[in-house]
């Protein structure tokens, strides 16, 4: 079990480390996306399937509540939520268009779409950035392995450098982190 628990860690620091060595610039760059929409006035909407929906819920709580520092919320909206809009949406137009209606309701141009995705090919997700992109959001996408679809039609994406769905977790959560830290510090500590 011990040679398991570290073939586990080592495959976790390996992705960790490409991500250091290929994808900085497109984490700055979504930082910046995010932070300068949340600082006009704008709102970030989140959204995945699975795990990747509670990393959506995730991130958005630590905006709206707090990452580390005491400041005032951030408009940040999990659309994984709401179970009866979920249910409602599904029932009446197919799962594939949960997260394109919300979007279509609670989406404003100014506003940042960050879509979730392990394989980078969910069709809700992929319709909910396509949708965002119709409504001139700006969209960012999470996905894993080569990226998916969403690589290709997110205008930002992240693609956790693996094709084991637990190590592209892994880095998802930790680049929200990561983000999320960047976003306050940009929006609250520069003012100073």
């Amino acid at each position: 079990m011990h040679k398991q628990i570290i073939e586990i860690l080592e495959k976790s620091i390996a992705v960790k480390q490409d991500i250091i060595d290929h994808q900085i610039d497109v984490i700055v760059k979504m930082v910046n996306s995010i932070a300068d929409a949340l600082g006009r006035g704008g709102k970030l909407l989140v959204f995945g399937n699975g795990g990747s929906a509670a990393d959506a819920q995730h991130m958005a709580g630590e905006l709206v509540g707090r990452f580390q520092l005491e400041r005032s919320a951030l408009p940040a909206i999990a659309l994984t939520t709401d179970s009866s809009i979920i249910t409602s949406i599904s029932n009446d137009y197919g799962f594939n268009e949960i997260f394109s209606r919300q979007i279509d309701a609670l989406g404003t141009q100014g506003d940042v779409a960050l879509g979730i995705s392990t394989s980078g090919n969910s069709e809700n997700v992929l319709a909910g950035i396509r949708k965002a992109k119709s409504m001139k959001l700006a969209t960012i996408g999470f996905s894993g392995g080569k990226g998916g679809e969403l690589s290709k039609i997110a205008d930002l994406c992240f693609n956790a450098p693996s094709s084991s769905t637990p190590r592209v977790q892994e880095a998802h959560i930790t680049i929200i982190h990561i983000i999320c830290k960047l976003v306050e510090e940009k929006l609250y500590c520069e003012r100073t």
